[in-house]
């Protein structure tokens, strides 16, 4: 156990996020995500809500300031809704550690599927939240 480090990252998922570099982006996918379908690296992260994910892995992890926007969520395809409660419980706990950052970029299912494949890496949890998946881009820590 490390001080200061949630008890939710796993030492693979913390080794993960260490090896990233500026502008590699990270998934954070629902339970029904094809992560092992679209990406070479899966960590799992099973049972955990990914609100309380980015709640443990934002302090630890700049976003990219470099970007139009550092988040990324999945769009409803026509016919479907979204709810906005998911959007809403992830930026309560993303606000924490990022208090200017902009609403998620929402963009195509199968445009958010490409943007896995060349993810550096997916992290599969227990999220059952429709349209719950969600891409971190990170950034350059700060001086």
């Amino acid at each position: 156990m490390l001080k200061g480090i949630s008890p939710l990252i796993s030492p693979r998922l913390l080794e993960v996020l260490a090896r990233m570099g500026h502008g590699d982006e990270i998934v954070l996918a629902d339970a029904h995500f094809p992560g092992e379908s679209l990406n070479n690296l899966v960590v799992r992260a099973d049972g955990l809500r990914i609100a309380d994910l980015l709640e443990a892995i934002l302090p630890l992890f700049e976003l990219d300031a470099y970007v139009a926007n550092p988040l990324v969520m999945m769009d409803a395809i026509e016919g479907d809704q979204l709810d906005p409660r998911v959007e809403m419980s992830y930026m309560d706990r993303v606000i924490l550690s990022n208090p200017g950052v902009s609403s998620p970029e929402r963009i195509e299912r199968f445009a958010f599927y490409e943007r896995a494949k060349s993810a550096f890496a997916v992290v599969m949890t227990g999220e059952t939240a429709k349209y719950g998946n969600i891409i971190l881009v990170k950034g350059v820590t700060p001086d």
